[in-house]
């Protein structure tokens, strides 16, 4: 269901916020539709315009996140000049989407195995896209060491930097963002 209207719009993504952080927080099962709803300012109802049931918020909100993280890293590779500036750009837009959205990165890890088969699918082969995107230039950069190699770097790229999630640090954000910009960076060079 897509809203139409600039207040449906802002709704939905209320309450897509709201999932997130109630999730993060109590886990899938532990957080009712009608807590969801409130934590949104959003009565019981309203909710059913937007959403028809709780996995579908799930659903809804990895499925925006993903999206993000692809587009983001589109335009970092049409943007960048060369290919390790492009890598760079990767680093920086993933480093920021995990510094800002630790509350989803924390729902994913914990229910994506919750989620319908259909769905779970359809969420891993978007998931897939995102890392070719990386994969490829990464190839570029690296271009004798083997794509299951540059994959796996990848990957692991991707473990270091979403395990911010995983924990509250007293380093300011920005400080927090250049020691993981830095390790992400030696990582891929390893």
């Amino acid at each position: 269901m897509t809203a139409v209207t600039a207040r449906g719009r802002a709704r939905r993504e209320a309450l897509l916020e709201a999932t997130a952080e109630l999730v993060a927080e109590r886990g899938f099962h532990g957080v009712g539709i009608v807590e969801i709803g409130a934590a949104a300012g959003v009565s019981g109802a309203a909710i059913y315009r937007h959403f028809a049931n709780k996995h579908d918020l799930l659903v809804a909100l990895i499925e925006r996140s993903v999206d993000e993280l692809t587009d983001g890293a589109r335009a970092a590779v049409a943007n960048a000049a060369t290919p390790r500036e492009a890598l760079a750009s990767l680093i920086d837009a993933h480093v920021d989407f995990a510094l800002r959205e630790r509350a989803i990165i924390a729902v994913h890890a914990q229910e994506a195995h919750t989620l319908p088969a259909e769905d779970r699918q359809r969420l891993r082969r978007k998931q897939v896209a995102y890392a070719n995107l990386w994969v490829d230039v990464v190839a570029v950069v690296r271009p004798t060491r083997p794509r299951a190699a540059n994959r796996a770097s990848v990957h692991a790229v991707f473990g270091l930097l979403n395990s911010v999630a995983n924990h509250q640090s007293r380093i300011p954000r920005e400080d927090l963002a250049e020691i993981l910009r830095a390790m992400a960076t030696a990582a891929m060079a390893a």
